[in-house]
């Protein structure tokens, strides 16, 4: 028998009714959502290509489920940014540090070249000054039998010992072209590679240490003694004097046979200087009437009172006290000017502006480029030019050349004038790149121009995405 109809019977099954359609819509949206969300996207790293399926709404949280670890330097780079569409392509390349030397100056460089010619070549695209720039290979065991190979598209030229000589194949590792050669490294030998008109060249430099010793003379001093037997006044040197010698005995490090540097490890006394004795007369006692006079009229007040009076009456009697035998006037002024002069510091100046001109900078970098061995930093105080020279390279792996280094030349002379020390007083941006706070830039950020170099670049690319970017940003805020 059929159920009788009633309203509540009516409204328990449309509810029934509506809450079967929810859960039917639910289920499908939520279909739907995880359709869309699973993407395909192609993985790089360092050069092996796969293809991953993933759920990861971020290039960081698909990095950490492939299990690949980045570090400070890697470069990641996404075709849809940080977040991930289907069919992304997300390139991983792992840095490593090697040593490039700028006019001179050695400094550490992290690269993801994969050879010596592409690291080299990174400079040659932003900077016409590349000529200067090698790429220096130190602990050689080590290093040298690493997958960097030297150049990709040719030959080599190998110079070591005085010889050059051409090695046909340079898709190799320095160690097998040298190997190929017969060529023997000693452990402080260095390698370095470098253009030469279009060529790649492997140099090696043999390096060598040697106890080397030289003879320095020590300067003889003067003595000054009253002998009674004298007339007043008269002078006689009773012992000529003769200087010391003292032997040195260095520490000394030759590159292919010429001395580069020498560190003192003994010194010992060969002869010891004898002084020069000088016998003086007796002082006068007795003063003459003329002298009396003389002495009343210097000191009478009208004289005394005369500021000009008293300025020049002050001369000669400086001049009569280093006339005087037992005196030591010199050394006297020479120690205390050396007391008064201040010590020369290395912290930049908190007042200077944030575009401080290029003579400025110049005159400041320059002071230190001397020291820059022995600080700890990666590019210590860097003149402009050293400076652009590193950032032409750092930016050029990034594939910043062209019109886009143009821009990056532009903003950071619109911001610090590619001084390392520039510090805007209003509000404690600092350094090349005006970091603000200067602070966040990591260890070194006061003096180390790479380190300010790097955390520029990484701004730019992780906020504008390009130099190019970043400037329209700036002519439109006059910020970036």
């Amino acid at each position: 028998m059929a159920k009788r109809w009633t309203p509540d019977r009516f409204v328990t099954r449309r509810r029934v009714r509506v809450v079967a359609c929810a859960a039917i819509v639910a289920l499908s949206s939520m279909l739907s959502f995880g359709i869309a969300a699973r993407k395909a996207v192609a993985l790089t790293v360092n050069g092996e290509t796969r293809t991953v399926q993933t759920y990861a709404m971020s290039v960081d949280r698909l990095l950490e489920q492939q299990g690949v670890d980045v570090k400070t330097h890697d470069f990641v780079d996404s075709s849809s940014g940080d977040m991930l569409t289907n069919h992304a392509v997300v390139t991983v390349r792992s840095a490593y540090q090697t040593t490039i030397n700028i006019d001179g100056t050695e400094v550490p460089f992290w690269t993801v070249a994969t050879s010596a010619e592409q690291l080299l070549g990174f400079f040659e695209q932003n900077e016409h000054a590349a000529a200067k720039v090698t790429v220096d290979i130190k602990n050689v065991y080590n290093q040298l039998t690493g997958g960097m190979v030297i150049n990709r598209s040719g030959p080599v030229t190998v110079i070591a010992d005085g010889k050059s000589s051409v090695a046909p194949d340079g898709k190799l590792p320095a160690a097998s072209i040298l190997d190929s050669k017969g060529i023997v490294l000693g452990k402080k030998d260095r390698v370095s590679i470098e253009t030469d008109g279009g060529a790649t060249v492997l140099r090696v430099k043999r390096v060598t240490e040697s106890q080397t010793t030289k003879t320095v003379a020590t300067a003889h001093g003067t003595q000054t003694v009253v002998d009674e037997s004298l007339a007043p006044g008269a002078t006689v040197i009773r012992q000529e004097g003769r200087d010391g010698e003292d032997r040195q005995t260095y520490n000394t490090t030759f590159v292919d046979g010429v001395a580069e540097s020498s560190t003192l490890i003994k010194s010992e006394t060969v002869s010891v200087p004898l002084d020069t004795i000088v016998a003086v007369g007796p002082a006068e006692t007795s003063s003459s009437p003329s002298d009396e006079d003389s002495s009343s009229q210097s000191s009478s007040p009208s004289q005394s009172e005369s500021p000009s009076s008293s300025s020049s009456s002050a001369t000669p009697s400086a001049t009569s006290s280093s006339a005087s035998p037992s005196a030591t006037p010199s050394k006297t002024a020479s120690s205390s000017t050396a007391t008064s002069t201040p010590a020369p510091t290395r912290t930049p100046s908190k007042t200077a502006t944030s575009t401080p001109s290029k003579s400025q900078s110049s005159s400041s970098s320059g002071s230190s480029s001397g020291s820059s061995g022995s600080s700890s930093g990666r590019l210590w105080h860097p003149t402009v030019a050293q400076a652009q020279t590193y950032a032409a390279g750092a930016a050029a792996q990034r594939g910043w050349t062209g019109s886009q280094w143009t821009d990056l030349v532009w903003i950071w002379n619109k911001e610090s004038g590619w001084s390392w020390s520039a510090d805007n007083p209003s509000s404690d941006a600092y350094g090349i790149p005006q970091a603000l706070p200067g602070s966040k830039m990591g260890s070194g950020w006061q003096d180390d121009g790479a380190v300010q170099i790097d955390w520029g670049l990484g701004y730019i690319a992780s906020r504008y995405g390009s130099p190019s970017q970043a400037k329209v940003w700036w002519l439109k805020y006059k910020w970036y």
